[in-house]
């Protein structure tokens, strides 16, 4: 029922959004230029790797910009991008094609994989979400150990009705911006181990 919902939904988002989300593509072009789309290998169920689409937030690291920080790198534009989660939006895409899900534990760094203690590695038991519990109770501003505490509770107690409250959450922290970014970075620290 899950899945058949994720397709359902997803295929919903990408019809009703799509000249939304052509729009940003073309005011990410004229700022950043090629690519539009950042791509990244991820970890998804039982630790398969996919590629993760995303819209571009940051100069690239090359060129003039080789050698700067994560936050040199961030644009006002990417910033307000993030803030409100429209970075996301192609996404959806992962989610029609099977990588993701609507709800689950997000994709991580296919380099964490060897990282994990046997507990946290039970998030790769289902499919990966665009947003999550560990989302709506933190997202970045909490610790490692709080994430994976959080998404493996999730895998243990997933439900429809659990799956609409997060998405409720999720619509009320992008109102609200809370945890998008921890306190001493524009994105997460970089997982290292237990």
């Amino acid at each position: 029922m899950k899945r058949l919902l994720d397709i359902v939904l997803s295929a919903l988002a990408l019809a009703i959004l799509w000249p939304f989300i052509l729009g940003i593509a073309i005011v990410v072009y004229a700022k950043l230029g090629r690519p539009v789309f950042f791509r990244q290998e991820r970890s998804g169920r039982y630790g398969r790797s996919f590629q993760m689409i995303k819209f571009r937030t940051m100069h690239s690291a090359s060129g003039s910009y080789s050698g700067c920080s994560d936050a040199e790198r961030l644009t006002p534009f990417g910033e307000k991008l993030r803030a409100l989660s429209l970075d996301e939006l192609p996404e959806f895409w992962n989610v029609l094609r099977g990588d993701m899900s609507i709800v689950g534990p997000r994709p991580l760094l296919v380099e964490y994989l060897p990282l994990y203690s046997p507990e946290q590695t039970r998030r790769h038991e289902i499919r990966p979400g665009i947003t999550g519990w560990a989302q709506v109770n933190g997202r970045n501003a909490i610790s490692w150990r709080e994430k994976f505490a959080l998404d493996v509770w999730y895998v243990e107690n997933q439900s429809l009705a659990l799956d609409f409250k997060i998405v409720l959450m999720t619509v009320r922290k992008v109102i609200f911006r809370e945890g998008i970014t921890s306190t001493n970075s524009v994105a997460a620290e970089k997982f290292t181990g237990n």
